[in-house]
């Protein structure tokens, strides 16, 4: 398991921001790199060559990747709903939004669909309690949901995909 050339030399640019010795600093956009470059999760292989490039031990690449939501640990879809769960979201019926993404997609949190195009993946704050209930899309929120918001954003998804294949 390696970068490709390409991020390889991101890698690089990266470690080289940081001080000799400092080069753990560089140990969150390396997982971000591995992330993408891997698959778009991180298995043990990918933590190890993360820690090798960095010169630090594997346990410390670990206790980053488990402690952040924001890297997968295993396999995931193509569309990773990341739904706020805190309490202004909770109070806006969070739950409900949870509960309905289920039954329509038939998977429990932290499911992948079988024709692996979405994962419900339940979250902590996302910083939008004004826009409650929420999720996360890839880089984008998705704010106010209801039902049929839901609706819409997976028939999105489904369609991306389809021109994507």
């Amino acid at each position: 398991m390696k970068f490709s050339e390409e991020k390889l030399n991101k890698a690089k640019e990266i470690i080289a921001r940081y001080p000799d010795g400092k080069q753990k600093s560089a140990l969150i956009p390396l997982l971000h790199l591995a992330q993408e470059e891997f698959g778009g999760w991180l298995d043990v292989p990918a933590m190890d060559y993360v820690a090798g490039l960095l010169n630090i031990l594997p346990i410390e690449v670990y206790e980053v990747a488990t402690f952040y939501s924001m890297f997968n640990l295993k396999p995931v879809g193509k569309y990773i709903f990341e739904v706020c769960r805190t309490g202004p979201c909770m109070l806006n019926g969070s739950d409900d939004i949870i509960e309905y993404i289920k039954e329509k997609l038939n998977i429990r949190e932290g499911e992948t669909t079988p024709d692996g195009l979405f994962t419900l993946k339940p979250a902590e704050c996302l910083g939008a309690c004004g826009y409650a209930p929420m999720m996360q899309l890839g880089k984008h929120f998705r704010e106010h949901l209801t039902k049929e918001k839901v609706d819409a954003i997976i028939d999105e998804c489904r369609r991306n995909a389809a021109i994507n294949n």
